[in-house]
């Protein structure tokens, strides 16, 4: 990150003066620096940045606009146009640890292909009020979420989600257990197989385990879908543009994964990963097939093109065979979800009203925006198939974002709280704490949560 965080201020640190809508008279800044203000028509508006000069021609301090935004996450805006140096914020924000993170986040950049990218070094003293420790884990982990997935296809295919797995769960001690290729189908995952068996990379189910075994179990499972052509019933190249990104929900399980043991919650955590790519060869799996699935289910195909939820759903069986406490799946499921809430706030299903209360008081705590959708029953016959248990799809169209989450549901029956989360996993435009690219989703919100129910 080319924000780095001071744990106190020092004297070589200029003031940052945070300003709201026609604030430069109320602020109690020096005098001299109003009427630079003034004449330079800086108002307070939001995310409005003034340079202020000292009487020597060198940099005194910087005003940041806030205007009349409540969005905490704008100080992000303050991070891409403070000038190299150190800073400290002259003023108190109303939400020190949102301010802190909005500005490591809004730093964020991709430059892993840009040779010459070499950002502005900014150094920060951490606000008052702000537990700088805990906001910079949570900005790591929404790196490594973001990182891994704009990263493409060609660097971040089965092989390297596993790499990275491993990586995350190597750094708290704790080990991976990888079944690869036949050996899906000699340890009963067969459809995890059947949608990644066309690739030149081997499909895998990825598996680690951290924590005491007494503590409350909590399962996280991710769809790693590296690139999804659609299979067969291929997608038009319009819409593989963005398919580097269909391993979003193994990206976003692995930064939670981060955030719960680098914050050692009292649970025995285990994160699932079926990671394939859904490719196109001799042996793909086809539209009409009938797929054997662990949980002993049978699965017509209704479309190639549905292929995450039944990885998923060989990861969910075999999650639920211990009857976890709470167990959370994530993945960029549906692009329903999107027409229907928008590339911005993801839709989550669950049963557990206590545990949907939960999640929309904390989404809007740590300004993580979250959505309930329903868990609609009479929908459930839209996926009835003659000579299966059930269809991968429905034949209408409708309500495909609830169809997909009954679907996964069907392979659920002895976790105590289930709850999957529909992500987008990418912002399509600009945002105050994030370029365009991949985000990381709910997990912040999943985390206040978890931070509640099972303290340290």
């Amino acid at each position: 990150m080319p924000v780095e965080i001071l744990s106190a201020a020092t004297s070589s640190c200029l003031p940052v003066w945070l300003i709201g809508k026609g604030g430069v008279d109320a602020s109690d800044m020096p005098g001299t620096a109003k009427a630079w203000a003034r004449s330079n028509g800086f108002d307070g508006a939001a995310s409005a940045f003034l340079v202020l000069p000292g009487a020597d021609g060198e940099l005194a301090g910087a005003l940041f606009g806030l205007g009349a935004n409540d969005d905490p996450l704008i100080y992000g805006k303050l991070a891409a146009a403070l000038p190299e140096g150190a800073w400290k914020l002259a003023d108190a924000p109303a939400q020190p640890n949102l301010a802190l993170l909005g500005l490591l986040l809004g730093s964020y950049r991709f430059g892993k292909y840009l040779a010459a990218d070499k950002p502005a070094k900014i150094f920060l003293a951490a606000p008052k009020g702000a537990d700088a420790a805990a906001v910079a884990r949570l900005a790591e982990a929404v790196t490594l979420a973001r990182d891994m997935v704009n990263t493409p296809a060609n660097d971040m295919g089965p092989e390297a989600i596993e790499k990275t797995a491993r990586a995350v769960a190597a750094r708290f001690k704790s080990k991976v257990k990888v079944t690869t290729g036949p050996q899906l189908l000699k340890r009963n995952f067969p459809m995890i197989h059947a949608v990644g068996r066309a690739a030149s990379e081997a499909p895998r189910l990825i598996d680690f385990t951290w924590g005491p075994k007494g503590a409350p179990k909590v399962t996280l499972v991710g769809k790693g879908v590296a690139f999804d052509t659609g299979g067969l019933d291929i997608k038009p190249s319009s819409g593989m543009l963005l398919m580097k990104k269909d391993m979003g929900g193994a990206a976003n399980v692995l930064a939670l994964a981060m955030l719960i043991m680098g914050e050692k919650l009292n649970v025995r955590l285990r994160v699932l990963i079926p990671a394939v790519e859904n490719s196109i060869s001799a042996s793909a799996f086809r539209p009409g097939d009938i797929l054997p699935s662990r949980k002993g289910l049978t699965v017509e195909i209704g479309n190639t093109d549905a292929e995450g939820r039944l990885i998923l759903a060989d990861a969910l069986a075999l999650a639920d065979e211990e009857s976890p406490d709470l167990l959370i799946d994530m993945a960029t499921l549906t692009g329903a979800a999107r027409v229907a809430l928008g590339p911005d706030l993801p839709p989550f299903y669950t049963d557990d009203d206590s545990f949907a209360h939960e999640l929309t008081q904390a989404s809007e705590q740590v300004c993580d925006p979250l959505w309930r959708m329903p868990l609609w029953k009479p929908y459930e016959r839209k996926l009835n198939s003659k000579i299966a248990n059930t269809n991968n799809v429905t034949t209408d169209g409708f309500a495909g974002s609830i169809t997909a989450a009954l679907f996964l549901r069907k392979f659920v029956g002895k976790a105590k709280v289930w709850a999957h989360f529909d992500i987008f996993a990418w912002n399509p435009v600009e945002k105050p704490h994030a370029p365009v690219g991949g985000e990381a989703q709910a997990i912040r919100a999943i985390f206040q949560v978890l931070k509640q129910r099972y303290p340290a």
